[in-house]
Formats: C-alpha cells, structure tokens, sequence
C-alpha cells in the first residue's frame, strides 16, 4: 500500500526529515495565498497514492513565478487532478542539486539505506551507493564520498558545495525509520533537493 501525503508527511515529520513547505489546495485563491506567504517560485503538482510517476501524464508544473503563471498552470493541473480523481498540492520550489535518498526491507539482507545523485546518475549510470542499516555517521559520509558524482556535492566549476551535513541527517533518520518502522517496506525520496544552507524532501513515497 502507497502511504498518502498526510500519512508520507507525518511519518517523515515523525523521524525529524525536513520537507519543503507544501500544501493540498481546492481553489486558486488558496494557491495564490499559499505563494504569498512562501514565496515564489513554486510548483503545482497531482496528489494521488494511485499515482506514482505523476510528470509522465504532465501532472508536475515547476518553477511558477507569479501570480499569472499560477493561474494558468493551475488551469491545467486542475484538468489531469480531475481526470486522475486526485488532489492538487502546492509546493515551494528549492533550488539546489538533486538527489535520491531511500531505503527498503531486503528478503536477504533486510533494511538497507540507498544514496545517490538524481537524473541520469540514478536512471543510466546507477550511481548509488547502499549499506545495511542502521547506519552511522561515518557510514553516511562514506556513502555519500563514494559515489562517481561526489564531486558535484563538494563543489564543482565555482558552484557552492551542498550542505553535506544535512544530507547526513536525512540519511540517519531514514536508517532510523526503516530499522524501527516495521510495516515500512519501501522508502523513496526523490528528489531531496540541497544547496549550500539545506536539504530538504521534495517528492516521497512510502510503501507499507
């Protein structure tokens, strides 16, 4: 079973991993208050635990930057929610490098924490690292210094390195929660986005 967004939100918030602000909206006027009190730029996304790859049907808007692209990319969000019988989530956008954090119930070795670059590292060069869990600090900075993309973390052609501490975190309190959280048996993070002050979850899904 796909854990819903309340559900994905307080298990998250449960183990201290730190998510960027979003919020499940009905009308445009909640949206455009929402981008008021956060800030532009954000994203409009479909909100469904039916629906596990939402940008393949066009359901993830990203990088709104006023109030006139929120009203029209809402428009178009509200037509695939109302297709797919799903809600509309708003969230703020971060910017920064992304990444996937995750972890799962292994038949033979059992919970396992997974670490790695997004994008085409992840999807065509399998750039990830894995170690069994619970994991310790040295462990975290090791799968995260071991992968071929590390150098993009610590700084790469005058970009700022990425706050490497906070990945840290995420990655403790995710071993935390697969060791601990018996009836999880699949957690996917991605993206986590992080930048030079923070990282923060941008997409979840838990399985149960």
């Amino acid at each position: 079973m796909l854990l819903d967004f309340e559900g994905t939100n307080k298990l998250l918030a449960k183990y201290g991993i730190p998510q960027a602000k979003a919020k499940i909206v009905t009308i445009t006027k909640e949206a455009i208050l929402f981008s008021k009190q956060q800030g532009f730029p954000v994203v409009l996304k479909i909100s469904s635990p039916k629906i596990i790859h939402k940008t393949d049907i066009g359901g993830v808007i990203m990088n709104i930057k006023d109030e006139k692209a929120l009203s029209s990319a809402w428009e178009k969000i509200k037509k695939i929610a109302k297709s797919k019988k799903a809600e509309t989530l708003i969230q703020k956008m971060i910017p920064g490098e992304q990444i996937i954090i995750g972890a799962k119930q292994d038949p033979v070795f059992g919970p396992i924490v997974i670490f790695g670059l997004g994008g085409i590292f992840v999807e065509i060069l399998k750039d990830v690292s894995f170690r069994l869990a619970p994991i310790t600090n040295k462990e975290a900075k090791e799968m995260m210094d071991e992968i071929k993309g590390s150098k993009i973390l610590k700084g790469f052609r005058g970009k700022n390195p990425v706050n490497l501490l906070k990945l840290e975190e995420i990655l403790l309190s995710l071993s935390s929660m697969i060791t601990n959280e018996k009836r999880v048996k699949e957690v996917d993070l991605n993206p986590v986005v992080a930048n030079d002050k923070n990282a923060f979850v941008i997409d979840a899904k838990i399985i149960l």
